[in-house]
């Protein structure tokens, strides 16, 4: 997920003797490597934890190949900040892998490497994708990306800072005038961080669209073209910059600072507010931290719609395995099966039915919220070929425009001119 991206260690696994369910490296198989479906996906645990992802492909394999078991599969997984590379290096060696589950697709879309969902998934797998999921899929408006995950973001709150404040935390800010209110009186009570503000090259691009969408604008258009210094956009990181930043009601540094520190620090309980995604919850609940969370306040009341991170899977047509890899992957989307990944990791199902599940689980309450703003979530424009770079572009340099001294028209412009670039250069190949 740019979404954010949640890094791990891949899990080492050795061999089994004879010719039993074997590891090759950090990946699983069965038979010989070269008959397997290759599948390449990300790690979604935490190092230190011993919870990588491995072990839930390995589980997963075990159980299709009962099902199937004229199909081998080999999983490699790799942590995020490995896996797109690794996933490009295969590719531009001519030795793409059958299925990858990566941040982007459109790369690959562009250049017709893919095969669409339809001619992998049987019908009610894909009619079983959430609506919006399956369109942010889209190249060309026709689907290669299947959504793997989803996440969206809420406003977290400190209860306990908020009390200290004489504020209440079951009435969190809804509007913009009503954040700075909030920050001022916890600023008066001696909170180190009223606002938590992370515009550094970690969290940029979604803490950046998050208040775009608060303030009635976006990264893009409805058709598509890049709207980055849109008017509404550049009223909104002027609002940034006048009302929370130069009034030092955030952290000292919001575009030197990483969403991860933030974290750090609300769970630590120096921290009055910030935007936060579902895994948030785990590590509050296991420090005790008493919280709240709201929709995202905008300009004039709270946002209409939030900002939606999801990772995908797609298929390479190289080696030509359309029927096995469409067999696994019907069987990844599975409701047991896609849930189990989902209830691990504390992210959004991508499935109806899934969806569901985690629903009816008391133990998923606090995820509600979140599964209510998924229907009408913002997703980044990752059907664009460009969007890689432009978003790079973001993380690099967005944070500037909530500087004190500088103003949002020039940082704004100067990426949405080199937006325009990259469309243009894009198109062009």
């Amino acid at each position: 997920m740019e979404r954010r991206r949640f890094l791990g260690l891949a899990a080492a696994t050795g061999a089994a003797a004879g010719g039993a369910f074997t590891a090759a490296g950090c990946g699983t198989g069965t038979g010989t490597q070269s008959a397997a479906l290759k599948v390449v996906a990300a790690d979604y645990g935490e190092p230190g934890r011993g919870d990588s992802s491995q072990g839930y492909w390995d589980s997963l394999v075990r159980t299709f190949r009962k099902k199937h078991p004229g199909i081998a599969v080999d999983v490699e997984v790799h942590r995020w900040k490995d896996v797109d590379g690794k996933v490009a290096a295969m590719v531009d060696a001519g030795r793409p892998p059958d299925i990858a589950q990566t941040g982007s697709f459109a790369r690959f879309a562009e250049k017709d490497m893919l095969y669409r969902a339809g001619e992998l998934l049987s019908i009610p797998v894909q009619a079983d994708f959430l609506p919006s999921l399956a369109e942010a899929g889209e190249a060309g408006r026709v689907q290669y990306g299947m959504p793997f995950i989803a996440s969206t973001r809420l406003l977290f709150v400190n209860r306990t800072l908020f009390e200290r404040a004489g504020l209440d935390p079951d009435a969190p800010p809804k509007t913009w005038e009503q954040v700075v209110r909030a920050a001022e009186r916890l600023k008066a009570a001696g909170v180190k961080v009223p606002y938590g503000l992370p515009l550094g090259p970690e969290e940029a691009p979604a803490e950046a669209l998050m208040w775009m969408l608060g303030g009635g604008g976006a990264y893009t258009d409805k058709v598509g073209n890049y709207t980055i210094d849109a008017a509404a956009n550049i009223k909104t990181f002027n609002w940034l910059r006048d009302s929370l930043v130069r009034p030092k009601l955030t952290n000292a540094d919001p575009g030197g600072t990483g969403r991860k520190e933030l974290f750090d620090a609300f769970v630590r309980g120096e921290v009055g507010m910030l935007n936060g995604h579902p895994t948030l919850l785990k590590r509050l609940r296991y420090g005790g931290v008493k919280f709240a969370t709201a929709v995202p306040p905008g300009s004039d009341g709270p946002s209409a719609s939030t900002l939606g991170v999801a990772d995908w899977v797609m298929a390479f047509k190289k080696n030509g395995r359309r029927q096995e890899a469409g067999r696994f992957l019907d069987f990844l989307f599975e409701e047991k099966n896609h849930y189990a990944f989902a209830d691990r990791y504390d992210l959004l199902p991508v499935t109806t039915s899934a969806n569901e599940r985690m629903r009816e689980r008391r133990e998923h309450k606090l995820m509600r919220r979140f599964q209510d703003e998924l229907t009408t979530a913002e997703f980044y424009p990752v059907g664009k070929v460009s969007w890689a770079k432009v978003s790079g572009e973001i993380k690099r340099s967005i944070g500037k425009a909530v500087a004190a001294d500088t103003d949002p028209v020039d940082v704004l412009g100067a990426l949405q001119r080199r937006a325009e670039e990259q469309d243009s250069a894009a198109r062009a190949r």
